[in-house]
C-alpha cells in the first residue's frame, strides 16, 4: 500500500474542509485534502446561497473571499407576506450588517482554486475512505485511488472530518460516549430552481394556511423557491402547473405576481436537525455537517460550517505552536453557537410553518394562532425586532 506523510488529513471538500485546508496551508502546515466526488461535480452542485457578513469578513481577512466580495449581492431586508399584505423587515438598519448572496458552489470553486493553485495536495474521486488509529499519536486515512484502483494511506497527526452528513467521519465516533440529539419538523420543503427573473429584490417568506412558501433571488436569470409539503413527498407529485399555482397563492399580494419560468431543479428536503456531541474523538475533529445539521429554515448552514472551520484551523495552528488550549476547547466553542442556531431555527419554524396547522388532516388552531401572535410581536415590538435581527444575521449567537 502506498503512503503519504502529512500533518493534517482533511476529509471532505465542502466549505468547511476547504476553509480548513486553505488556512492550514497558509500557516505552513502540510495537509492532504480528500474528496469522494470529482472536482467538476463539487464545483457545479447547487447548494445554499446565503453567507452572514461576519463569515465573509473572516474569510476576507484570510484572503479567501476576493471574488465573493467583488461579485456577491448584499441583502439587508426581507419581506413577510401574510394575509395578502407585505411586511418588510429591514434587519441591516437594526444591526448594521448584511447577508451576502453567493451560491455555495461558487465559494467551493473559489476555495478549490486557491488551494490547488497555491500548491495544495487535493485528491478527488477517492473511494472507500477509512479512518485508522484515531486514539494514537499517528492516525491515518486510507482510500482507493480512482485512477489505479490501489489502496493508499495518508499518515498524519490529526484528521479533520468535514465530509458532511452522509460522510464516513462521524461514523467513527464511539456510540457509548457520543450523544446525537435530533429534531424532526414533520414536514418537507419542495426545493425548486426556476429559469425565471426574481420577482422581488430579496427574500420573501410567504406565511399561509396552505403552507409556507419562499422566494429567493439567485441571479438575474434564476430564482430559488421553496414550498412546504408533506414529509417524504414525491417531487413527481408536483407538476409545474401545481407548483406555480401554489406559489402564486401562498405568495399573493397586490401587484406581487410571481414571475414563472422553466423548473430546472425539483427535490424534496426533509426538515430535520441533529447535533453530535462531542465533535471530536482522539485525533479526529469534526466540522460542519459532519457534526451538526440545521434545516435551511434560517439559512445558517454555510455560515455555521465556516465558523467551525475557522475555529478548527486556528486550534490546530495553535497546537503546532505548543498551545493546546484552543484544541481542547474546540467542542465547547463550536457547540455554543450550534445550539443557539438550533434554538433560533426552531423558533423561526413556528413563525413560518405554524399557521399551516389551521388546515390539514389534523387541525391545530391553538398552534396556528400562537404562531400568528409570535409574528405580530416580531413586527410590532422594536425590542423583539432588534433581538430577532441580531440572531438572523448572526451578530450575537455565542451566548
Amino acid at each position: 500500500m502506498a503512503s503519504t506523510n502529512t500533518r493534517v488529513a482533511v476529509v471532505g471538500a465542502g466549505p468547511a474542509g476547504l476553509t480548513v485546508a486553505n488556512l492550514l496551508r497558509r500557516q505552513g502546515i502540510d495537509c492532504v485534502l480528500l474528496e469522494a466526488e470529482s472536482r467538476a461535480f463539487i464545483e457545479g452542485r447547487p447548494r445554499a446561497g446565503f453567507l452572514e457578513e461576519w463569515a465573509v469578513r473572516a474569510l476576507q481577512r484570510h484572503g479567501l473571499a476576493d471574488r465573493l466580495v467583488r461579485q456577491a449581492e448584499r441583502q439587508g431586508a426581507f419581506e413577510f407576506r401574510v394575509d395578502g399584505a407585505r411586511h418588510t423587515f429591514r434587519y441591516a438598519e437594526l444591526t448594521g450588517h448584511h447577508h451576502f448572496v453567493y451560491p455555495q458552489q461558487e465559494l467551493v470553486t473559489d476555495l478549490v482554486g486557491l488551494f490547488v493553485e497555491g500548491g495544495g495536495d487535493a485528491r478527488f474521486g477517492v473511494g472507500d475512505v477509512r479512518l485508522h488509529d484515531l486514539t494514537s499519536p499517528r492516525p491515518s486515512v486510507s482510500y482507493t485511488d480512482p485512477h489505479t484502483g490501489e489502496r493508499h494511506r495518508v499518515e498524519c497527526d490529526y484528521v479533520a472530518g468535514c465530509d458532511g452528513a452522509r460522510g464516513v467521519s462521524n461514523t467513527y465516533l464511539p456510540r457509548d460516549t457520543t450523544r446525537v440529539s435530533r429534531h424532526d419538523y414533520g414536514i418537507g420543503w419542495l426545493a425548486l430552481l426556476a429559469e425565471a427573473p426574481p420577482s422581488s429584490d430579496g427574500v420573501v417568506f410567504g406565511i399561509h394556511p396552505r403552507g409556507f412558501a419562499a422566494h429567493m433571488a439567485r441571479s438575474p436569470q434564476v430564482t430559488r423557491f421553496y414550498l412546504q409539503c408533506p414529509a417524504g413527498d414525491d417531487p413527481a407529485a408536483w407538476p409545474e402547473e401545481r407548483v406555480w399555482r401554489e406559489l402564486q397563492t401562498r405568495l399573493a399580494v397586490p401587484d406581487g405576481k410571481i414571475t414563472e419560468g422553466r423548473l430546472i431543479e425539483k427535490r424534496v428536503l426533509e426538515m430535520h436537525n441533529y447535533v453530535i456531541e462531542p465533535m471530536s474523538y482522539g485525533r479526529l475533529y469534526l466540522a460542519g455537517e459532519s457534526a451538526h445539521l440545521v434545516a435551511p429554515i434560517a439559512a445558517k448552514g454555510m455560515s455555521l460550517a465556516v465558523h467551525d472551520a475557522l475555529l478548527l484551523a486556528a486550534a490546530l495552528t495553535s497546537w503546532y505552536r505548543d498551545d493546546n488550549a484552543p484544541l481542547a476547547g474546540y467542542d465547547g466553542a463550536c457547540l455554543r453557537r450550534v445550539w443557539q442556531i438550533q434554538e433560533f431555527s426552531q423558533w423561526l419554524s413556528e413563525v413560518l410553518h405554524g399557521p399551516s396547522a389551521e388546515l390539514g388532516p389534523s387541525p391545530d388552531p391553538f398552534r396556528a394562532r400562537a404562531a400568528r401572535a409570535r409574528l405580530r410581536r416580531l413586527l410590532g415590538s422594536p425590542t423583539a425586532a432588534q433581538a430577532f435581527a441580531e440572531l438572523y444575521i448572526g451578530k450575537h449567537t455565542d451566548f
